[in-house]
């Protein structure tokens, strides 16, 4: 205490010296706070015009107000005001609210208080950042509080690490990852309470190469039912957790009356919904007839029901904020992460058999031809007759299955199904039917099988006339003029055709770059290969050349489709740009409904103003959440496989060539999937070029060659499910020269540096090129 006061006294005496003329508290709070740049010990004392002894007193004035809680210091020695941010600093982006995305400094040592959540304001083409991204911002306090103006995006840095902590032989531990593109493990510093074998959360501290890992939370056991979708549900980053005010307003408005008077009555007739077997929700329904208008004769008229989400999510809602964050539902073998509350999503919103739904309801006319001549939306009520496994639909119109349904609703369906087709053959839409893998799981969460999905006349079925719901919705709003959530897929670049060329110049197929590229351009390389053994290796490359759908409110066609207009309109339970094409029918057709009494639920179920002003932005977030959703489901489906190969382990099977690199070829295991590696090192002694065009390594000497789409028997060597990484080797390949290889001591095993028996030819290079 007598310490502390002879403190105070000797900065009380030093205050008391300070020359005339120099700036006072209040000055220099002032200033730092109507700099526009960052203001260090420097740039206040030239801007009082201090020197020598003054610059001296300066600084412990500084060091005064800093001990007062008046001001704080910086990055680059810069001061703020307390609880202030820095003029300039490093924000880290954190959330989103509505399109407007929210960062927080990423350092933050105001003791008491929060950290402060600063609206951050893009420059140039928006959507270019997202959650956890880093950024150096410019930063000023408005009156609805703090704001950042982006002046460039950071490298990532200190971003949490996911991992399996493991004890090596020596008793320390080290952070195994579990994305298999981190090659190396990370010592941990402080492993708090997780045991060996954990699955835990850490964040990474110290500077290169000495990097520790400081573990912050644990996940539990990383082999237990569902941890393979927790990985990726924490690596993606993926919300997953409902806040309580969400939940409570599901239970609030799925409680909301369906107004049976006011909606169009379609009960009477026999909707069925056609889904996958273990189809968590149901969000469409659809039924068939022949037209009785004389006018359309061999016509059918169609209606395609579909869940009425609109009315429950409304917009500005605190369902609608966490709706729009989420972008849509993700789907995992074992859970689901869903848009909507299960209240909604699963059981108010989803057209449950014999219970009565609230729907939007698109009817279809459709000539002898497949062409739809009319449509309309409206707002109706129904009750589905029936929810049929796809399996179950094929069987009863097969006659393998007895089904009540069949002459009512099935056959009708399957009647206009094949008007549908003729527009669609007439279309040519790009048709790559490549195998979709399926894990099964039995009932403790434990892999029952790996299988390819059976395609079925019953799955092209309901496509289509899906795929007709949705053009008419574009449409139907286009005509109106107003806003449009487009799916957008546009024609492949020239860069990837030339690629492509490439490619097939391998197989000695032409590819011409100076015709029109449409759909059926692929269609015919497709059909001049037949049923060859090459069919599959083609498609994937052809796949490969296409660019990757977005969501825009600008319409630039959807090629794959053949298409001038499309949107998505079909599933609005798990698709938040299928809400806002709702949202957008409900104003353009007059839908809207009595508002909710109470003034909890919003009034109106149309398109808000925000929703106007944010298509674009909206737009480029769902479709960023599109990719983390779908980059996060094929990371589990690698990783179940790779836990179902794991009991095999040594066995020589089946695969196929999936991608080759100047290190080596990747290849999948038949009929089940999964990716691993076969090291070029491991290929024997023999030296190998790599030809990038033609996609393949060649031996020098035997002319040995292994191209993508080849299929060859290959060994397993290593099938890690925590990361969903194989290794293969060939059967009956010597070692290779030159004795031991240099081992990783991190990681023992894994094999480091350049081969020595590969040598590179580029895309341009003599008889490799073909």
């Amino acid at each position: 205490m007598a310490s502390n006061q002879k403190q105070k006294t000797s900065r009380s005496a030093g205050a008391q010296v300070r020359p005339a003329g120099f700036p006072t508290r209040d000055q220099v709070m002032a200033f730092i706070a109507e700099c526009d740049t960052p203001a260090g010990k420097r740039e206040i004392a030239k801007a009082f015009g201090l020197k020598g002894q003054e610059k001296i007193a300066l600084k412990a004035l500084l060091k005064d107000m800093a001990d007062e809680g008046l001001i704080d210091i910086g990055p680059a020695r810069a001061f703020h005001k307390m609880g202030g941010v820095p003029k300039v600093t490093v924000l880290r982006i954190v959330d989103v609210d509505d399109t407007t995305l929210i960062a927080t400094p990423e350092r933050w040592e105001a003791e008491g208080q929060p950290a402060p959540r600063l609206r951050v304001l893009e420059r140039g083409k928006r959507g270019a950042l997202t959650i956890g991204d880093r950024v150096l911002a410019r930063t000023e306090e408005t009156g609805r509080g703090w704001v950042a103006h982006v002046m460039k995006k950071l490298a990532k840095a200190s971003e949490e690490l996911l991992g399996v902590v493991e004890e090596m032989a020596d008793g320390k531990l080290w952070l195994r990852p579990v994305d298999k593109r981190i090659r190396k493990d990370t010592p941990i510093s402080d492993v708090g309470t997780a045991k060996p074998g954990d699955l835990v959360l850490a964040e990474p501290h110290g500077r290169p190469p000495r990097i520790f890992a400081r573990v912050t939370d644990i996940l539990g056991d990383p082999f237990a039912p569902r941890s393979f979708s927790l990985i990726a549900i924490h690596k993606h980053g993926i919300p997953h957790v409902f806040p309580e005010r969400v939940e409570e307003e599901a239970v609030k408005a799925s409680a909301l009356p369906l107004h049976e008077d006011k909606r169009e009555d379609l009960r009477h007739l026999p909707i069925v919904a056609i889904d996958p077997v273990d189809a968590r929700d149901h969000d469409d329904a659809v039924w068939a007839a022949p037209d009785e208008d004389e006018a359309n004769p061999g016509g059918y008229r169609a209606i395609i029901a579909i869940a009425d989400v609109s009315y429950y999510v409304r917009p500005g809602s605190a369902l609608d904020k966490e709706a729009r964050k989420r972008g849509n539902s993700v789907y995992f073998p074992d859970l689901v992460v869903p848009m909507l509350p299960h209240q909604l999503s699963s059981d108010m919103c989803s057209l449950r058999a014999g219970q009565d739904r609230a729907a939007m309801a698109c009817h279809l006319t459709i000539n002898a031809q497949g062409k739809v001549t009319a449509w309309r939306f409206t707002r109706a009520v129904i009750r589905v007759a029936a929810v049929l496994a796809y399996e179950n639909a094929q069987a009863a119109i097969d006659g393998e299955q007895d089904n009540a349904l069949l002459e009512p609703a099935l056959k009708p369906l399957w009647a206009c199904w094949a008007l549908l087709r003729k527009a669609r053959e007439a279309r040519d839409p790009l048709a790559l039917d490549l195998p979709e893998r399926r894990v099964v799981l039995d009932e403790a969460g434990k892999i029952v099988s790996v299988a390819v999905r059976e395609r079925l006349d019953a799955h092209m079925l309901i496509e289509d006339y899906m795929i007709a719901a949705n053009v008419a919705a574009a449409k139907a709003l286009e005509a109106k003029k107003a806003p449009v959530m487009y799916r957008v897929h546009e024609a492949p670049g020239r860069d990837k055709l030339v690629a492509l060329k490439e490619y097939l110049a391998t197989f000695d197929m032409d590819f011409a770059l100076g015709q029109v590229i449409r759909p059926s351009t692929f269609n015919a390389l497709i059909r001049k290969i037949a049923e060859s053994e090459e069919k599959e290796q083609i498609m994937v490359q052809i796949l490969r050349s296409q660019t990757q759908a977005y969501y825009a409110p600008q319409n630039m066609g959807h090629f794959g489709l053949a298409l001038g207009s499309y949107a998505h309109f079909t599933s609005p339970i798990r698709r938040y740009a299928d809400l806002l094409v709702h949202r957008a029918l409900v104003g353009a057709h007059g839908l809207e409904l009595p508002a909710p009494k109470g003034g909890v639920i919003p009034d109106r179920s149309s398109l808000s103003q925000d929703d106007y002003e944010n298509m674009g932005r909206v737009g480029e977030m769902i479709s960023g959440h599109e990719r983390r959703a779908m980059e996060a489901e094929r990371e589990t489906v690698d990783r179940y496989v790779a836990a179902y190969l794991a009991a095999h382990v040594g066995e020589v099977m089946p695969a196929r060539i999936t991608g080759v690199q100047n290190f080596g070829f990747f290849a999948t295991v038949e009929g089940l999937g999964g990716d691993g590696l076969v090291p070029v090192s491991t290929l024997g002694a023999e030296r190998f070029f790599y030809d990038e065009a033609g996609k393949a390594l060649e031996g020098v000497e035997t002319g040995e060659r292994y191209a993508v789409g080849q299929r060859l028997e290959l060994r397993l060597a290593e099938a890690d499910p925590i990361n969903g990484s194989l290794r293969f080797e060939l059967p009956d390949v010597p070692a290779p020269r030159g004795g031991p290889m240099k081992r990783d001591r991190t990681r023992p095993g894994i094999k480091r540096g350049r081969p020595t028996n590969i040598r590179h030819i580029g895309a341009k290079r003599g008889k490799h090129n073909r």
